[in-house]
This record gives structure tokens, sequence and C-alpha cells, in this order.
């Protein structure tokens, strides 16, 4: 069984290659193929995932390659995270936010839609290829923003498309690891839409269990929940997505990010770009030890300030750099093995009909009473080997039903602007984000996105 990762050359290549061959028995893996537009980056991240398969001792070819087509022949799963535009795309997402005061972050409100431009019509093609050259395969997104590019694939009629994203399952993964049993044990009951999620209960042998981990300030405070005031969360009386910080603080959230010596994208492109220098200064073809050890190093470096500026007693950039500089810490392998994790979990339940319970991006189909039956949600779901079903769910909440619904007017607008390439209706989508609610500035918005992005967007009317 063939594997293919458009978007191979990713800085998370390496670990997805690394569960995968955890995996590969299981669902009979002989190949994955890492493809990727930049062929020099992909000559390291590729070397390295084949440094990790030789330490390993595993059989499985972990092949490279700059041609779409190549990787996709004959491939029975396909996973695709790429980044349109790098790292300075997303610079200038949050950067041109910030100038209008409004939030500059990659997945949510306008620096969302600023990445919607360039991803959707990118793997939208991928999609086609998909269907010429492996019309059976499986195809898992993570590219960002994950929800709206599954919205597009779902209505340009893409089936066998999924939406993924590990942040959908934080309450059944942090509550499986303090009651010391495998996530799959619980059935957790999410629902929303991408970063934009909650989860009402969680049941493990048929109790919820939620509310007693609810009321535990010690869980509160050492999970994700801890960008959120106990009060809130005692409020809601639910799991809540971290994106909706971005939401139920979203003053502070401008505020918090604007008053930053560098964007998290700034942040990130710094070490990107470290990572990369070093790893050629090594070779991991010569030295992979060293290699490896640069590169875990850098993924405990960028995991350790993710949202610091929503979180008490979280290192800043500059403390991290400081703490990361010589040391890291050795960390059990198949933790943390993020959206590989979920992906592979999702192939493995289709290959071997071991039924999986996981939150996923898919058509609604009537699991959620307030949205309508093709609006792609994100909410839990089982897998086996017939395929990807959301489990129903019915009504919710009033308050996010309405703030599902004003969101999910905003994807298929935007949406529509890029089938469309209208200037018009993308900016009635930026008018419609609770986030932004002004003509003038979502008129500025897009005007600034259209013209920082016009090699990947094209002309639009």
């Amino acid at each position: 069984m063939k594997l293919a990762v458009i978007g191979g050359g990713g800085v998370r290549a390496p670990l997805f290659v690394a569960s995968a061959l955890r995996r590969a028995s299981t669902i009979g893996l002989d190949e994955i193929c890492l493809m990727d537009i930049d062929g020099p980056k992909l000559a390291l991240t590729g070397a390295l995932a084949q440094g990790v398969a030789r330490k390993a001792g595993s059989a499985v070819r972990i092949s490279t390659t700059t041609d779409a087509r190549a990787a996709l022949d004959g491939a029975s799963f396909v996973v695709t995270t790429i980044r349109v535009g790098g790292d300075e795309g997303r610079v200038r997402d949050e950067r041109i936010a910030l100038r209008y005061g409004v939030l500059g972050q990659e997945t949510t409100g306008p620096g969302g839609f600023a990445m919607a431009l360039r991803s959707i019509p990118a793997i939208l093609d991928y999609a086609r290829l998909r269907d010429d050259l492996c019309p059976d395969a499986w195809m898992f997104n993570f590219t960002n923003p994950a929800g709206l590019v599954a919205q597009a694939l779902h209505e340009a009629g893409f089936g066998r498309a999924v939406g993924i994203c590990d942040s959908a399952n934080g309450a059944q993964h942090a509550i499986a690891a303090r009651l010391g049993v495998p996530p799959n044990d619980l059935r957790a009951e999410v629902f929303g839409l991408n970063h934009l999620s909650w989860t009402r209960r969680v049941l493990y042998q048929g109790e919820d269990v939620l509310p007693r981990f609810l009321a535990d300030p010690a869980f509160l405070r050492e999970t994700l929940l801890n960008v959120f005031e106990p009060e809130l969360v005692q409020h809601m009386g639910m799991w809540l997505n971290e994106y909706l910080y971005y939401y139920y603080y979203a003053e502070r959230a401008v505020q918090a990010i604007a008053s930053e010596e560098r964007t998290r994208g700034e942040e990130v492109l710094a070490l990107n770009r470290d990572l990369l220098a070093q790893l050629r200064q090594v070779d991991p073809e010569r030295d992979l030890d060293a290699a490896l050890a640069i590169y875990y190093r850098y993924n405990q470096r960028r995991s350790a300030t993710y949202m610091h500026y929503a979180q008490q007693n979280a290192l800043t950039p500059e403390e991290a750099d400081a703490q990361f500089q010589t040391t890291f810490m050795q960390v059990n392998p198949e933790e943390g093995e993020g959206y590989a994790g979920v992906a592979l979990d999702i192939m493995t339940a289709l290959v071997t009909g071991e039924p999986l319970y996981t939150a996923l991006n898919v058509p609604n189909g009537g699991a959620i009473a307030a949205m309508r039956s093709d609006d792609v949600v994100e909410v839990s779901c089982v897998v086996d080997r017939d395929g990807v079903r959301p489990l129903p769910i019915g009504d919710v909440p009033e308050n996010p039903a309405l703030l599902m619904l004003v969101i999910k007017h905003y994807e298929r607008l935007t949406v529509r602007a890029i089938a469309e390439r209208s200037r018009a209706l993308a900016v009635d989508a930026l008018m419609a984000h609770p986030l932004v609610l002004s003509y003038s500035r979502a008129r500025a918005l897009v005007d600034d996105y259209l013209a920082a992005h016009a090699p990947y967007v094209g002309e639009w009317k």
C-alpha cells in the first residue's frame, strides 16, 4: 500500500513518517512518497525521514519527488499538508490584519480568509489529480483553513475527502490521558466547525465524565482549557476548543498579538530558516543522530510557545529561545502525534474495520440539527471499513449554534468568492465574519490580500 504526502517537504514530515512506520504492518504499508514543489527543502526533510526509517529497521520505502503525478500514481491514501506562499505568506496575512486592528492569526478570521485564497485552488487541483490517478484513494486534508478547504472540496463534488485537525479531539485525548486509557475507549460528543467546536459530553463506560474534569482546577490549569478563565468554562459547561479564545477574548487576542515583537508567523519563519540552515550544515545523510537532535529540539522549541500569549506562566519566545538553545527533553515518540495520528488512525480503521471514534470535518448529513445537510462541520464520527460517518448530535445550545451559522455563512461566501474570483463576494464574506463586521475594513483587507498574493490568486473581477 502506498501513502502519498502532498507537502511532504514540510518540517513535520519526519514526525509523520515515524508515526506511519509504527502502523506499517497493521495497514500493509509498503511506501510513503513525500512530494513537495520545494526540491531543496524536500531533500533535507526527506533525508531525515529516510533516516528515521533506517533507525526503525523498517522495510517501508520512503521516496521523494517534486512531481505530484508520480506521487499520486497508485496511492491508496493521500495526505495534503501544503502552505501556498510559504511562511512568508503567513507573515503577510498576519501583518495585514493587524494593520486594520483585527485578528492576525493564520486560520481564524482575516488570516484564515487570506490563507484560503491560496490554499483552496491548489488543493482542488490536487483533488483533480487524485481523481485521475488514484480515484479510490481517500484524501485527508490538513491544509489550513481545514474546514474551509473541506467545504470547498465537498462543494466541488470530491468524495472520499476528509478534513482533519488534532485540536478537534482535545477533550477526548486529555481525559483519556488522565484516566490512563486509550482515547478510543471514550465516546466524545463534539460539534461545531473547524477551530470553532465544543465537546458537550465524554462517555467512559457509559458515564459522562466531563463534568467531573471540568470541576477539577488542576485539569483546567494543565490542559489547553487554561486559555480560558475557569468562570467561562463553568458557564459554558463544555470543553472549549482553544481557538474559541479568539472569539471569547477577541479584543485581548488582538492586543496581545499586536504587542508582540514578532507575530507567530515571524517566529515560525525564523525557526524554520534556522532549522534548515543547521540541517544543511550537519547533513542528515552524514550524521543522522546530530540531525535528529537538531530536529527534535526544533519541534520542542516551536511547541513551547503555541498560543503563549493566552496562557498563564507560558514561556515567551525569547525565554524559549534561551531554554532550547542547547538542550531538549527526551520524550516518548508516540506521544503528541497530532494530525499524523488522526490521519493514520483513520487509515487503520478503514483497512482493519476496527471502529474508530474521532471528530472530523465532514458533511453534516443531518448530524447537527441547526446546520444544513451539506454544511461541512466538525463532528464526532465513527470510521470503519464502510467509511466515515458522522454520529447524531441533534440540537445544540443556542449561542454556539448561532455562531456556527454565522461562520458557515462566511465560509460559503468565501468558497464562492474564490470559485468565481469575485472581489464583491470576498468583501461580503469578510463583512459577515464577526471578527471584522465592517464594510470599509473588509474592503481594505480584501484589496490588500489580493495585491499581496497576486502571484498565487491571479486576477479577480
